[in-house]
């Protein structure tokens, strides 16, 4: 059986000659401009999401502020991506397309949220021992149906 080759695509401007190989170009950094045309919705976790998280956190006759609620949810996402990018930035380099709960775990170590990580660890082999087992029993004891009582 004959070994494949890659292909190279032909230099357009060099009249159909092969073109020389490239290095892969590095990724080019988003400008703030180019932040700014996102919309508010795909760069944040949803605020209703933040909003019952913080409502937990309360009593319940408190009242929490929207514009406390929007700077929570402002926070907590750029965290996230600031984390996320590191465990990006590690995957890249060896080689793997797939983030995991270590890759997350050893970003917050490096940078500087050892305190955190240490309880997540937790959290993870947790999740990891009871996490899918239990998610696919609850749907299967209480499998979600529609009301029939006008509600």
């Amino acid at each position: 059986m004959a070994e494949l080759q890659p292909i190279i695509p032909r230099d357009e401007n060099n009249h159909g000659n092969l073109a020389a190989p490239q290095d892969t170009p590095e990724p080019v950094p988003i400008t703030d401009q180019e932040v700014g045309e996102y919309r508010e919705q795909d760069r944040f976790l949803p605020i209703a999401n933040v909003a019952r998280i913080m409502k937990g956190s309360v009593p319940p006759t408190a009242k929490i502020a929207k514009d406390a609620k929007e700077c929570v949810q402002e926070c907590v996402s750029e965290f996230i991506s600031f984390i996320t990018s590191e465990a990006a930035e590690k995957c890249q380099l060896e080689k793997r397309k797939t983030i995991g709960g270590e890759d997350i775990l050893y970003a917050m170590g490096a940078l500087g949220f050892d305190n955190y990580a240490e309880t997540l660890k937790i959290h993870l082999a947790k999740l990891r021992q009871n996490g899918t087992a239990n998610s696919a029993n609850a749907i299967r004891e209480h499998p979600i149906e529609p009301r029939m009582d006008g509600e």
